[in-house]
């Protein structure tokens, strides 16, 4: 079954904190939803919001772990909003003081 971008419901914020909230255990989160800088682009869809995320995170999930480990480990916890349509997720990982 093909899926196009445009038939799938935009992902929400609240949903991508919620998420990460109860898989990561973050000590600092922020979600931005930069779908709408992308109309136009590849993965974009008409609500202009939904497809671009960027994560800001710090989680003690991420000690003494790799910068690709500490960014599949995200991943791992989106897959199923990448499953749903999501199309570019940006990750920062923050440190923890």
């Amino acid at each position: 079954m093909n899926t196009s971008v445009s038939s799938v419901l935009p992902v929400r914020t609240e949903e991508i904190e919620r998420q990460l909230k109860a898989q990561l255990q973050p000590t600092q989160l922020e979600v931005l939803d930069e779908s709408a800088a992308h109309a136009g682009h590849s993965g974009a869809n008409a609500e202009g919001y939904g497809t671009h995320f960027r994560i800001r995170i710090a989680s003690p999930a991420f000690a003494g772990k790799s910068r690709v480990a500490r960014h599949r480990l995200v991943y791992d916890a989106m897959q199923n909003f990448i499953d749903q349509g999501l199309h570019a997720l940006a990750i920062e990982i923050i440190e923890s003081p």
